[in-house]
């Protein structure tokens, strides 16, 4: 076991979390790996003010689990990981816990990142370390 993994979601057409994990793999001589839903998020389904829209209803169901579009991250192979995520409702969205729930994380060293428009990281820590009980978790970190 070794080397180094930058996982990200990143929703947005603009990239955002995408670019921010980027530049941490380039940092850090990391390898980088997409989470990305099975089902696309469309700009319909990110359209907060609507509560009735896809986003707001996974969040507001704590045991909503999105499926993944492929469960090809070769975990084994690395021992420090980031995970990087935009905040939704005030933590990850649920297809990051899917992400975690899908693979066995004992002994990594996980480093948590967010961004945000203006959210706060809020239970985001609280809700990784319960989808990944096995890794030792760092502290969560905002990345603008």
């Amino acid at each position: 076991m070794a080397g180094k993994l930058v996982t990200y979601f990143s929703a947005s057409s603009g990239g955002v979390t995408r670019k921010a994990a980027e530049r941490i793999a380039r940092e850090e001589g990391a390898d980088l790996y997409e989470i990305r839903p099975a089902e696309p998020y469309t700009e319909d389904d990110l359209y907060w003010p609507n509560f009735k829209c896809r986003s707001i209803v996974e969040m507001m169901d704590r045991t909503s689990r999105p499926a993944l579009a492929d469960k090809d991250c070769r975990v084994a192979d690395y021992d420090e990981i980031w995970i990087g995520f935009p905040i939704w409702c005030e933590t990850a969205p649920h297809v990051v816990l899917t992400f975690l729930e899908s693979y066995d994380f004992t002994g990594k060293t996980m480093h948590p990142f967010a961004t945000s428009g203006g959210s706060g990281y809020g239970r985001s820590n609280e809700d990784l370390r319960a989808s990944a009980p096995g890794a030792e978790w760092l502290p969560g970190k905002m990345v603008r």
